[in-house]
Parts: structure tokens; sequence; C-alpha cells
């Protein structure tokens, strides 16, 4: 569908400003993908039909209806409440998925709000557009790093505007939880603090400059004092202020502490609740069997032998489900045992004989999906998504020129939790169980999927168990759905076994790059292209983010191409942890070690003088060389010689360095003994969370770089369960150094960043170590 006329408008005045204000030239911001739109068109549509495009963003203090609040308690804005029993529950958004996010955001609000850390207590936030993840869509817009124009800022302005007025956009992804709710938790804290105090003045009969709070409790100089409990109900009756005061950094009292996470206890004793832990009565428990076949289904089955079996309930066909937003593709379709307990099902399971239409798909491979990606890239050049300078001219005069292709494989997510989901659909309304990172989403797809209204839909979110971008995807929920409509109001727990999960996955693409480098005669890198191919990553709103960490690297090229070729395809394809940043941080780093080889040069020098400008990145950088002891022979208790290779890649917001040791045994085998990390993430809210983040997402990537791969013949995946989709071993697990670095007036990102370096950093180490360039995931030496 072609975008409006002022809309059309509106991208050309951006593609201007781009160019004024960014290295970008005019050529190449007009190939800016239909994604970069999505959000400014809904956004400047919906502002220009009601006339609001000079009004100021609303302040995100009050949703669109008052909070349900329970016995002696009160709310004092939309993201907290307060009880006579002197408990402060934070209204919690966004899902807790390991990331420890819940703790870190809580720490925002009490801070500000000087409540008393035990006695913070957590609940699931309404679906409102107060919880709207601005920052993962403004995040998303496609304005350079260093590009702060007034069309930039006018964008900004009227997309956080917009995100107030529309409900939907509920999620947690993009590293983006802390970034999200830096200002509105702080806010909301701040401002209930003045109504407390506010309420305590007016009862004291003293100015409210007079009092002061900690930990909970108001106080006067003259003595008085008061709990929040017992000053809640006179302040909910306070006026709520616009803009209240925020503390000053040396005025924190948690923030930038290693306070332990809320969740510890109940994960240490066994009590947390995740969505597989959903025990309704009458619980009712199913287990599916897909085909086998990417996009498959169900020509026939013969369900009488399960039916005769005890414990069972229905034998059901579950149609296909079709990607949305994150995801390409089809799952494919299957049959579902419902029984008594999750034994009775999928005992059933194996007795039902089902004949499959494997469906157009059943003819794909690895080999020919890579065999499509090389010919794209040998027929196309590709849609520009960064360029400078002329690259073509650079190239043909450069003194030297250095080529390289690299490969990337698809990978699945393998989250520890498998797929589930609950649903009860009684009365024409539904109430649903479900691990999900987008509970809106996740709503709108099961009332379609039931023919109701949305506002029927009742979505629970528990703890998840892994999210990594598949629990973006409603496909299991949807199963789920269907299968509740054929159990009579009963509610019907849906699980995944781990075949079906490895097996029906939308994975990360697979891509294929080429790089071409040109140096001058002193051997300074004058000219760069990069072009990749592969897949889209996820839905049609995704569309351009297969560039994402490539098309705003932080290095300073004189003559620079990055390109991305879409290549169509019926594999299933999703957002995987970092996206497009997992498989770009691998080409760029790779590349640019192999430019540092060919000119002679240090792999840290070069990276320093590509880096010119940027202190931060600098920064980073020098300190893993420092940390790692780069430059001198690492020591090997066992003998064996020892390398280091490094990386350098940011993404969300923040700046990681990685430098890993590595040595090869006998057999040929990469062995990674010790990674020093480095981040810059702005104001780091919560030291060990990051720590732990950082530790869990580089624990991820060398898990993908060292072994993930999944491969498909015939339409159908090869790998099925850990034993050959294999995760990074306890024994295999490297000593880990993080040190961070906290600078800045905003917090970064966290979750992903730790990710995307580590496979770059043990291919540069493998190279330095043995002379051979690895240029393919998963790394194998010959």
């Amino acid at each position: 569908m072609p975008l409006p006329g002022h809309i059309r408008a509106r991208k050309r005045a951006m593609c201007l400003e781009f160019t004024r204000n960014g290295p970008e030239t005019a050529a190449a911001v007009t190939q800016f993908k239909r994604r970069h739109f999505i959000i400014g068109t809904v956004a400047a549509a919906g502002a220009l039909g009601v006339g609001r495009l000079a009004a100021p963003p609303r302040q995100r203090l009050v949703g669109e209806r008052p909070l349900a609040v329970g016995p002696g308690q009160v709310a004092l804005n939309g993201w907290v409440k307060v009880g006579a029993d002197n408990s402060v529950t934070v209204m919690m958004s966004q899902a807790e998925m390991g990331q420890g996010a819940h703790t870190g955001l809580a720490m925002l609000l009490a801070d500000e709000m000087d409540a008393a850390w035990e006695s913070v207590r957590l609940e699931q936030a309404p679906i409102d557009s107060l919880y709207n993840n601005q920052a993962m869509v403004v995040d998303s817009l496609p304005f350079a790093a260093t590009n702060d124009g007034l069309i930039k800022q006018g964008t900004v302005h009227v997309v956080r505007r917009v995100l107030r007025e529309v409900s939907g956009l509920t999620a947690t992804g993009g590293s983006s939880s802390i970034k999200d709710q830096w200002l509105p938790l702080r806010q909301a804290g701040a401002a209930a603090r003045a109504m407390l105090i506010g309420a305590a003045a007016s009862a004291w009969h003293v100015r409210a400059a007079e009092c002061t709070t900690e930990s909970g409790t108001v106080r006067h100089p003259s003595g008085k004092s008061a709990t929040y409990g017992e000053l809640a109900a006179a302040a909910a009756q306070q006026p709520l202020p616009q803009d209240p005061p925020l503390k000053t950094p040396a005025q924190f009292r948690l923030i930038g502490t290693g306070l332990g996470r809320l969740d510890n206890q109940a994960k240490i004793t066994g009590t947390a609740a995740f969505a597989i832990d959903a025990l309704p009565p009458g619980l009712l428990y199913a287990s599916i069997r897909m085909c086998p076949t990417i996009g498959g289904k169900v020509a026939s089955f013969n369900a009488a032998p399960a039916l005769a079996l005890s414990g069972v309930r229905k034998v059901v066909a579950v149609d296909p489900v079709a990607g949305s937003m994150g995801g390409t593709g089809t799952i494919a379709g299957g049959v579902a045992v419902i029984a008594d307990t999750p034994w009775h099902a999928m005992r059933a399971l194996e007795s039902v004989a089902v004949e499959w239409d494997h469906g157009p798909a059943a003819s794909l491979s690895s080999q020919s999906i890579f065999a499509a990606i090389a010919r794209a890239l040998d027929t196309h050049e590709g849609s520009a998504h960064l360029q400078r300078g002329n690259v073509t001219q650079a190239l043909q005069r450069a003194a030297k020129t250095i080529t390289a292709e690299y490969r990337v494989p698809f990978l699945a997510h393998a989250t520890m939790e498998p797929m589930n989901c609950t649903v009860q659909f009684v009365n024409g309304a539904a109430t649903v169980w479900a691990a999900t990172q987008a509970p809106n989403m996740a709503r709108d797809a099961l009332a379609k999927a039931l023919g109701i209204d949305a506002s029927k839909v009742d979505i629970r979110v528990p703890f998840l168990g892994g999210g990594f971008g598949r629990r973006f995807l409603s496909d299991c929920m949807i199963q789920a759905a269907q299968l509740a409509r054929a159990t009579a109001g009963a509610p019907v727990q849906l699980i995944w076994s781990r075949e079906e999960d490895i097996t029906h996955d939308f994975y990360r693409p697979a891509f294929i790059a080429r790089c071409e480098g040109g140096l001058d005669a002193s051997g300074r890198l004058i000219a760069w292209k990069l072009t990749s191919a592969g897949t889209n990553m996820g839905a049609p709103a995704f569309i351009g983010a297969s560039s994402d960490g490539a098309a705003n690297t932080p290095y300073n090229v004189p003559n620079l191409r990055i390109a991305h070729q879409p290549v169509e395809s019926a594999m299933t394809m999703g957002i995987w942890r970092s996206v497009a940043n997992s498989q770009n941080a691998f080409f760029i780093e790779s590349f640019l070690d192999e430019v540092a080889a060919s000119a002679g040069t240090d792999p840290i020098a070069l990276r320093t003088t590509l880096l010119a400008g940027n202190t931060r990145a600098r920064r980073v950088l020098q300190r893993a060389a420092q940390l790692s002891g780069w430059g001198t022979p690492p020591i090997a208790t066992d003998g064996a010689r020892r390398a280091r290779g490094i990386a350098l890649h940011c993404c969300f917001g923040s700046i990681v360095a990685q430098v890993a040791e590595v040595s090869v045994n006998a057999a040929r085998e990469i062995r990674v003994h010790r990674v020093t990390c480095v981040i810059d993430c702005g104001v780091a809210v919560n030291p060990n969370l990051i720590r732990q983040q950082i530790e869990g997402g580089m624990i991820f990537g060398l898990s993908a770089a060292l072994h993930g791969q999944i491969t498909l013949e015939k339409g159908q995946v090869q790998q099925s369960n850990f034993h050959d989709y294999v995760p990074l071993r306890m024994s295999e697990c490297p000593d880990i150094h993080t040190e961070i670095i906290a600078d800045g007036k905003t917090p970064g990102g966290v979750g992903e960043t730790g990710t995307p370096p580590i496979a770059p950093a043990v291919a540069n180490a493998v190279f330095a170590l043995t002379g051979q360039r690895l240029r393919e995931l998963p790394l194998k030496l010959a």
C-alpha cells in the first residue's frame, strides 16, 4: 500500500535532514526501508488527524484508566500503589525473563520515592498506552547517532506523543526496559513522594519544604513523623505534580548499587511461578506433534488408538500458524492430544498415526538457501543503508585491496522453559497464562483466534524461562486457543516437547556477507564495502533491520557503503538475541582484523585510528586491551599456546569490547579460556545486574560461535534437542572478567549487548594463534 502524500513528503524531508546532519548521502537515505516509516506513518497520520502535532507529549504518569486497588491500597499515579501496611507496589509492564529488569525498574521508582526497599512489591501492569515501550520504537528510527537535527527532534517528539495515545506496544525487547522507563518511573516515584509530603505537611500544618523522607517515612524537624502507609489515603487526595523535581546522581540511595534481585528468593526456593506452572482448577494438558516439514499440515490422522487409552479426552487437528510481528513463515500444523495429565497426553500422542501434507517447502535445504543467497549477491548490489564518499572510485585507486566472504547459519532460540500456554475459554471470554514478551500483541492474536474482542482476553504474564526474541511470537498461544475451543470451558495447557521446539522455531536467519576494503600506500583504510544478503529479520516492520549493527558502525572510513539484499524463503525466521547485531558484528570485526593483518597493523591500533572523534568507544577499546594484557604473551598453566583476539561493537545505546584468549588442542578443537569484557552503558543502575547480563549474553553468543547451527534437508530441521543443538557446557565456560564504565546521564541497553562481539573476538584469536582465518560460524578448524 503506498504511503499517503503528506507522509511521502515527510519522508523526503527526513532524507534531506539526514544528508545535512550525518555522513550518509541522499542516495543512501532514500533506500531506507518501510520499517523505518511504519511507526512514523502511524504517528504522523494519527497526529495530523486529530490536529495535535504542536501539543507537548503527555506526562507518563497517569494511564487511560485508574489502577485497580485492593483493601487498604491507594494509587498515587499509574505506576505505584501504597498500602496501609506500608507496602509500595510498583506496576510492572516489562517481562522478567532472567535479565533482572524487575529489580532494576523497581529501584528507579523506589529511589526517587525514598521507599523502604523491603516494602517494595511488584504487580503486572494492565494493558494501557501508559506502558508503551517508547524507547524500543524510537531506537528503530532511521537516524544516525550523531544526527540531532530538527527533523529528528520533531519526529521523536511526534512518535513519543502518539505512543501515549495508542495501546498495543507494551513489549520487552531491544535491551530497552531500563532505557524506556528511566524517566517515567523516577518521575512517578518523585510525584508520589511529593504527594506523601503534601499530605503530612497538611496534617501537621507545616510547610512541605520543611519535611524530609527516608525509608518510607516522612519526617519534620519538630519530631513528627508518619509512615507512607499512614499517609497513603490522604496523599491520594493531593494534586498530582506534573513536573516533580528529580534527584541528582549524588542524592541516589539505590541507583548505582548492586542490590540483590527481587526474584532471587523465589527462584532459589522453587516457588517462582512460570507460565508452565499455571494450575487453574480443572486443568487439562495437551501434547502436540507438528508436521516435520516447514509450513506443512495434517492431511489425515487416525485418533482411535489414542482415544482408547485412559485419561485421554480428545484428539484435535491444529491449523498452521502464520508468523506475525517479529517472525516470517508459517509454523506447521499438527495433531494434539488433550488428556488429564501431561504423561497421558504424551503417551497417547505416540499412538496417533498421521499422514502429512508436506507442502511446497519439502524441497528446501540449507544448501539451496545458501545458494540462493549467494546468487542474490552475484546479481544485486543491495540497498544501501549507509553510504559515504565514493567507494567504487576509492577502491579503484587503492594501493591494495582485500576481499572476504563470511557466512552465518540459522540459529534456534532454545529457551530453557519450553514453549507453553494455558487458555481457558468460557462464556465468550478467555483467561490466558502465557510467557510472552509482547502481551498486547499476544492478546490481539488470541482474540482473533477465538473470534472475540480483545477486551475479553485476560492475559497473565508470569516469569519467563528465557525469551531471546522467541516469545514475541504468538504461535504456541494461538494453538492453545484452538485447543481451548474443544474443552467445553475447561482450561488446557499446551506444552511443546523440546524436539518440537527445536524443529519449529522462528530461527535467526542465515546470511552471507561480502566485504571489500581498500588501503592507500601508507596502509590506511580508505574504502570499505560490505554487502550482506539473507532473509529479513522478522515481519514487515523489521525490514531493514538486517543492517542494524552495520549501518550504524562507529568506524570512520571516508568511503563506505553498507548494503543489504533481502532474499525470500519459506523458512520460518524471526528476531534473535541482539537481532542483526549478532551477525553484523561478526562480519565487521572479522574483516577489520583482516584489514589490520593486511596492513601490518596491530588490530587495536587500527580500530583506534578508525574511532577518531569517538571518545566513548576508544575508551572502552583501550580499557579492554589494558585489562586483558594485550601486547603481552598469554600465560597458560598447561603449557598450551594461547592467543588473544578483540572485537568492539556498539548497539542499543551501549558500547562493548571483548578480548578472548584461546587455545587449540590436538584434535583441532577451539577452547576459550578467558574473556575480558568492558561495557559503557551510561548510567549503571545496578552493576550486579549488568555483569550478569554481559556474562549471560557472552555465553549465549559463545554457544552460537562454537556450536550453534540449524540445518535443513527436504524442508525438515535436522537438529532436535541439546545433543545436536549444543549449548555451551559448564566445562567449556571461560573465566569472565567484566568492567563497567558508568558514565553519562541516561542508561543504555544491556541485555543483548554481550552477545555480538564474542564470535569475532574468538575468530580473531584463532587467527592470531594458527594463522587460519575462520569466516563461517560455527567456528571449526580444518
